[in-house]
C-alpha cells in the first residue's frame, strides 16, 4: 500500500517496533496525529486468555478519571417514579413504552440504555436490534440497577464498558488528542489495572501481550507495559 505525506511524516517522528514507557507513548500519538479534528485516542490491549472458555472471558467497567472527552447520549428506559432522577442527573431521553417502540422502528441515536431490573422482561424483543450494537443493557456493566441517578452521572463522568473480543483483545477510547499527556496516561493506567484486577484465575502464561495506543488515523504506538504503576 502506498504511504501517503502525512502517514510518512508520522512514521518519521517516533521509533516503529520500540516500546514507549506509557508517559512518552501518550505524548507520541500525539505528535503524530495529524487530524483536523479532534482525534480520539483508543488503547488495544491483547490479553493472554481464551475468550472461548467461559472462565476466561474478560468484561467489566472502569471509570477514567478525567473521562473520554466524547458527549455520551443517554436512554434511560424506567418506570415514571424514577423518571425525574434520571432527568436531574443528566439523561438525555428518559421514558419507557414510547422509547421502546421509536427503538423497534429504527431510533438509534443514543450511546448507553441504563434500565432497571423490573423493566428488563421488556427489553426482551429488542434484543436483535440492541445486542449487535453492544447497546442490550447488562447488570455486569452497571447499566441495570435501581441506582438510575448514580448510573448515569457514572457515565457522564467518564465511565466505560469494555469485553474482550474473539481475538483476545481488549478496545477502548481513553481520551482526545487535545488531552494533556499526563491524562491520558492516567486513563489508560486506569483502564489497564482494572484489567489486572479481573484476571482470570484461568489464565495461564504472560497476561498482558502486547499494548498499543494510536488515534483516529494514525500508526500504533507500542506501550512498555513495565512502565504501567501497579502491573
Amino acid at each position: 500500500m502506498r504511504l501517503t505525506k502525512n502517514r510518512k511524516a508520522a512514521l518519521a517522528k517516533y521509533e516503529q517496533g520500540k516500546a514507549y514507557p506509557l508517559s512518552d507513548a501518550t505524548q507520541v500519538v500525539k505528535n503524530i496525529t495529524t487530524t483536523k479534528f479532534d482525534a480520539s485516542v483508543d488503547i488495544d490491549v491483547r490479553l493472554g486468555v481464551d475468550p472461548r472458555q467461559s472462565n476466561q472471558m474478560v468484561r467489566g467497567v472502569a471509570t477514567l478519571p478525567h473521562g473520554t472527552g466524547k458527549t455520551v447520549r443517554v436512554l434511560v428506559l424506567c418506570t415514571p417514579d424514577k423518571e425525574q432522577e434520571a432527568k436531574d442527573a443528566g439523561a438525555d431521553h428518559v421514558g419507557l413504552d414510547d422509547y421502546i417502540d421509536k427503538i423497534q422502528n429504527g431510533w438509534l441515536d443514543i450511546d448507553i440504555i441504563i434500565t432497571m431490573p423490573a423493566v428488563m422482561a421488556k427489553l426482551g424483543k429488542l434484543g436483535k436490534i440492541l445486542g449487535p450494537r453492544n447497546l442490550m443493557p447488562n447488570p455486569k456493566s452497571g447499566t441495570v440497577t435501581t441506582d438510575i441517578g448514580k448510573a448515569v452521572g457514572e457515565v457522564k463522568a467518564g465511565k466505560i464498558d469494555f469485553k474482550v473480543d474473539k481475538s483476545g483483545i481488549i478496545h477502548a477510547s481513553i481520551g482526545k488528542v487535545s488531552f494533556e499527556a499526563n491524562k491520558l496516561s492516567e486513563n489508560a493506567a486506569e483502564l489497564i489495572q482494572t484489567l489486572q484486577k479481573l484476571k482470570p484465575s484461568s489464565a495461564k502464561g504472560i497476561y498482558f501481550k502486547s499494548i498499543y495506543l494510536s488515534s483516529t488515523m494514525s500508526p500504533g504506538v507500542n506501550v512498555d507495559v513495565k512502565s504501567i504503576p501497579g502491573i
